[in-house]
């Protein structure tokens, strides 16, 4: 396992992070399966664990909590906010009265008295950068975070964010957590460059684009992947974005088998590549997938191969930028591009 600094944080972290969204009802995970989980992960060199309040109504953290009962000191643990928790109107976003009320729901199903990582799961546009960052800086002084980042957030509310929190004197966002994976480049064009301008440490999650490079996809089996189950739009191949998907497969596979590489390991070794880049997270959903995943740790890709996949994803494409969840909200809600 490698280690790198978390953006200008002091903090070293794995290049692989155990991401717990499938602990739960999410991924049928139960504690004993988690907690295996966490201990082989940790066996094999994870320091980071990400978790979220939305991932299983909240299950997922107090599996997160159990597993890791004992040796809290040895882990930097991170969760999410934002993300609706039920259907009442206020139990969402990120305004002060919400944050500091659902950090301690948090802190109380991880059974811990801080987190080291607290992400905005999502940019919350009815809610001003100050309002958040204001909140954020008080439960880190109140000792209840250590640091906080984002989420899937765009670029220039990447740079928003840090503008208000010069301006108004508050701590900033130390880390962003986007979506990027061979599949999905789009990041490199604009958020990549903004992270690595305000020296942010990145999290990239779904580096196995939910499983198309998992080498369990491909040309003429059927697809019956957990996710697959889950989400099966993202797996329809009328739709001409998933053809490209299962196109541009078929020739990584090649890539990597001519590399002497698995697709995960292909996979994984191009997000780490990355200088921007600090962590990709693995969301394993069961021993199998994390011993897989874990083969990846130390894979460095050379030039040729990191070529050859350019040449069959271009950088900075995304191959269903449809599914993209950084979108300002006006490309969403026609409404607001209508006067």
């Amino acid at each position: 396992m490698h280690y790198r600094t978390l953006g200008r944080t002091g903090v070293q972290v794995s290049t692989l992070v155990l991401g717990a969204m499938n602990f739960g009802k999410i991924g049928r995970t139960t504690q004993d399966e988690a907690t295996a989980i966490v201990d082989a992960a940790l066996e094999g060199g994870i320091n980071l664990i990400d978790t979220a309040d939305r991932y299983s109504d909240g299950e997922s953290e107090e599996l997160v909590g159990k597993a890791i009962a004992g040796r809290r000191d040895d882990i930097v643990l991170a969760t999410k906010a934002g993300m609706p928790m039920g259907t009442e109107r206020n139990h969402q976003g990120s305004s002060r009265r919400w944050l500091g009320t659902e950090l301690d729901n948090s802190l109380r199903r991880l059974d811990v008295d801080h987190v080291d990582l607290y992400q905005i799961h999502r940019w919350d546009p009815s809610t001003s950068d100050e309002e958040t960052l204001s909140a954020l800086t008080d439960l880190q002084r109140a000792g209840k975070i250590r640091y906080f980042g984002s989420s899937t957030f765009p670029a220039y509310r990447i740079v928003q964010a840090q503008w208000a929190a010069r301006e108004n004197h508050l701590s900033r966002y130390v880390t962003e957590q986007p979506s990027y994976s061979i599949l999905q480049r789009g990041i490199e064009t604009h958020v990549l460059p903004v992270t690595e301008q305000y020296g942010l440490g990145v999290l990239a999650w779904s580096p196995l684009a939910s499983g198309w490079l998992s080498g369990a996809i491909r040309e003429g089996q059927e697809i019956s992947t957990n996710r697959s189950v889950i989400l099966p739009e993202r797996f329809d191949l009328t739709i001409p974005a998933n053809r490209a998907r299962l196109d541009a497969v078929e020739q990584l596979a090649t890539v990597a088998e001519e590399a002497g590489l698995t697709m995960i390991q292909l996979a994984l070794g191009f997000v780490t590549a990355h200088p921007a880049v600090t962590s990709a997270i693995i969301g394993p959903r069961t021993l199998e997938h994390l011993h897989s995943q874990l083969a990846a740790a130390d894979t460095v890709l050379s030039a040729d191969v990191l070529d050859a996949i350019d040449e069959i994803v271009a950088p900075g494409v995304d191959l269903a930028a449809h599914e993209k969840q950084d979108a300002p909200p006006a490309l969403l809600d026609p409404s607001l591009r209508r006067r």
